[in-house]
């Protein structure tokens, strides 16, 4: 297996978090983690990217156990709903900070600022970038370290229907060289378009894990989406 969670749980003052989880991702898998809001697919997706401490459990990234921090950034990409960018920078600026942390050659940005479309932004500041840009720069970046795990939480969140088929095309070649990918969604559409397995959670739990054609058929989904 390559992600292996155990008993993951993180639970906050006043609201209910993510109670006791686990779950195992084979590599390759596309995975919807869908839910209602406050169900604690950000708080999950956080969690495996060493975003937040959980409270409790055990997470182990090829091999790799959760605890070891720094070992495991080089595992696990994580693109954040809003893109976690340094907004006063270049584009390529940006990239260049986080191949300095990560000890990447700088031929790396070359490549990725090419195969994002990214070359005529790479002197512009962040922050008059479109939310669609912003968003192919984010998943650019997390691909710097050449990552065999991607997390992507709300990825075309906010975007036109345009951008949006941009991300999903970045989304299917990215799993097409290889990549395991986790992303949360509230589209049934884009569940329908992209994912290979689907997990549910509701009230903090995982209360449904299987193939998209069981879960749209499946009574838990009738009930809390019809």
């Amino acid at each position: 297996m390559l992600i292996e969670v155990r008993d993951l749980a993180k639970i906050y003052t006043g609201k209910r978090g993510l109670l006791q989880t686990s779950f195992a991702v084979e590599k390759g898998e596309l995975i919807a983690i869908v839910g209602h809001n406050g169900a604690g697919k950000s708080t999950l997706l956080k969690m495996l990217s060493s975003w937040i401490i959980p409270d409790s459990g055990e997470v182990v990234v090829a091999g790799i156990n959760l605890e070891n921090r720094m070992a495991l950034v080089r595992k696990i990409g994580f693109v954040p709903e809003t893109p976690n960018l340094f907004d006063f920078f270049s584009v390529e600026y940006n990239f260049k900070l986080f191949a300095r942390l990560f000890q990447i050659p700088f031929s790396r940005i070359e490549e990725i600022l090419q195969e994002f479309n990214l070359l005529t932004y790479r002197h512009n500041k962040v922050q008059v970038l479109s939310k669609g840009l912003k968003q192919r720069v984010s998943i650019g970046r997390s691909l710097l370290a050449d990552p065999p795990v991607l997390l992507f939480d709300e990825p075309t969140s906010g975007l036109d229907f345009e951008m949006t088929k941009e991300v999903y095309r970045l989304l299917k070649s990215t799993h097409a060289s290889g990549k395991t990918i986790l992303f949360t969604s509230h589209r049934p559409e884009e569940i329908k378009t992209l994912a290979t397995r689907i997990m549910l959670l509701h009230q903090g739990s995982l209360v449904f894990d299987g193939p998209p054609q069981e879960y749209f058929q499946s009574k838990i989904y009738e009930n809390l989406y019809a």
